[in-house]
């Protein structure tokens, strides 16, 4: 009887694996049992020649994911008619790891050809370079299919959150991708890790003298800060996002928010501006006093996020190169 269970099962979750329409952590199990391991030890081998390239993982997967859907968009180059989405102003001279999930793919398609799509190395990437900086992991939903366009630079400006966001924008912009105030407050809990170029936040640093807003502490962080940006020039340099911790994934965000010291006016506004349940501000303490709810939450939350919009079955296609449709070598 127990035999006859266990071999059931397993005929459902291949069945579940191989449904169009339907993402499943099991979808290549047949098709390419070892496509997670090859992305993890490529991600593992990045982020060992460089630490930081983890935060760019994640900031691809946001990015795309933020775009009309979770379907490769962002990694799209001009061609052919294509406006590439990387020449937006969120993205420009900012995105960062596009040679990573080239490497992945190329190595993919050594191993599976045409089998794995680019928005699902995105998702598994982002998952990896989360995990292998400290944070939480998860189950990657996969099956998702590859656009076969980008979106326009116009849309791709308006639906990414600018670093000089008011919570009020934040919110509606998150609830306009599906995303509720727990997805909000636990997903900005990414730029644990990271940098952030001085252009995004030399507004906040320069608006008022330091004496007029904030106490010693705060002047003391604001002091650092443009010690390493002048008022003018230097928009290029970047500034950890995380100022104690900011190599490794843990919950030292939301305490440094409660110190007034988030570094981009969009993180400081979760938890110097109110919401009309003045739910942000008590979401900011718990994952301050709670590192695993905070990793709970952010599991849930980015598996969510990784299902907007999502291309299955015939939509799409999964693509050769990251950057190019399949069409564009015909």
């Amino acid at each position: 009887m127990a035999k006859f269970l266990l071999i059931f099962l397993l005929l459902a979750i291949l069945s579940l694996a191989g449904a169009d329409g339907v993402l499943s952590p099991y979808y290549y199990l047949e098709s390419c049992p070892l496509a997670e391991e090859i992305v993890r030890h490529t991600v593992e081998g990045a982020l060992y020649q460089d630490p930081r390239i983890a935060a760019g993982l994640l900031r691809l997967h946001f990015h795309d994911c933020f775009v009309l859907g979770c379907d490769a968009s962002v990694l799209l180059d001009d061609a052919d008619g294509i406006v590439s989405e990387k020449n937006a102003v969120p993205n420009k001279n900012s995105l960062r790891g596009f040679e990573v999930i080239d490497f992945i793919k190329a190595l993919l398609e050594e191993a599976c050809p045409l089998t794995v799509s680019c928005a699902d190395i995105l998702a598994i990437a982002a998952r990896d370079a989360v995990h292998l900086r400290g944070g939480p992991t998860w189950d990657v939903y996969l099956g998702r299919k590859d656009s076969l366009k980008a979106a326009s630079i116009s849309t791709t400006n308006q639906m990414i959150p600018a670093p000089n966001s008011s919570l009020e924008m934040l919110i509606s912009n998150f609830k306009d991708h599906g995303l509720d105030i727990v997805d909000l407050v636990s997903l900005s809990g990414s730029h644990t890790i990271g940098r952030s170029r001085c252009v995004s936040f030399k507004d906040r640093i320069y608006g008022l003298p330091l004496n007029e807003e904030y106490d010693e502490r705060r002047s003391i962080f604001f002091h650092i800060l443009r010690s390493i940006c002048p008022e003018s020039g230097g928009d290029d340099k970047v500034v950890p996002l995380d100022s104690r911790t900011s190599r490794r994934f843990d919950n030292l965000y939301y305490i440094n928010l409660l110190r007034g010291e988030g570094l981009l006016h969009s993180d400081n506004a979760l938890a110097s501006e109110e919401d009309a349940e003045e739910s942000v501000l008590s979401l900011v303490w718990a994952y301050a006093e709670d590192q695993e709810l905070f990793f709970q939450h952010y599991t849930e939350s980015i598996i969510k996020m990784g299902n907007i919009n999502v291309l299955t079955g015939i939509e799409g296609e999964v693509r050769h190169n990251c950057r190019f449709v399949n069409s564009y070598y015909h």
